[in-house]
């Protein structure tokens, strides 16, 4: 079954590393194929990522948007996912749910996980 994106006029997102932006009308784009797809508004960018919570999910959104699943940004992400437990302990089984997903692959699981808890950490928001 085919993934259908209803895009706004101008709208950005990222397509297996590929920055994508619609024209100047909305527009439907439809995907035959698996890839990687995340929108504008879920992107968050580095300099967003001041936080623990934020950091999480910029570690896990880069693992995701390349595909990748272990060497440095696997580490990055670990590190990032241990930062957001010491900071905020009330969220160690979230964070580790998180954390069994990027072990078991399921990345776009783990960012879906990860944006759930970026409102509950610090008042924070996308």
């Amino acid at each position: 079954m085919p993934l259908k994106l209803s895009l706004k006029p101008g709208e950005t997102f990222v397509v297996n590393g590929a920055v994508v932006r619609n024209g100047d009308r909305r527009g439907v784009l439809l995907l035959e194929t698996q890839a990687r797809v995340l929108r504008e508004k879920d992107i968050l960018k580095p300099s967003e990522a001041a936080t623990p919570a934020g950091r999480a999910y910029f570690a896990v959104m880069q693992m995701y948007l390349l595909g990748e699943v272990d060497g440095p940004l696997y580490s990055q992400t670990a590190d990032a996912l241990a930062g957001l437990i010491a900071q905020q302990p009330d969220l160690r089984e979230d964070v580790l749910a998180i954390s069994a997903d990027v072990v078991a692959g399921d990345l776009y699981r783990a960012l879906t996980r990860c944006r759930k808890l970026m409102p509950q950490a610090v008042g924070e928001a996308l």
